[in-house]
């Protein structure tokens, strides 16, 4: 899933992106933890992934969105 980063405080490497599909969703710093993923700015273009579904949509990691 494709989003733009919404927020972002780099001392607590947590923030909210807000998807494609117009959903504003917070992340925390376990979403970054195991990608190097260390500075975003707002409008910064990431790639999700996410668990769960509807009210319960929670993102598990963000990474670097990349052109092909």
């Amino acid at each position: 899933m494709q989003a733009t980063v919404s927020r972002y405080d780099g001392e607590t490497f947590s923030g909210s992106v807000l998807t494609d599909t117009g959903i504003e969703l917070p992340f925390t710093v376990h979403a970054v933890a195991d990608t190097p993923v260390r500075h975003l700015r707002v409008g910064q273009r990431v790639r999700l992934e996410t668990t769960g579904s509807g009210a319960s949509l929670a993102v598990s990691k963000v990474e670097f969105a990349t052109e092909l």
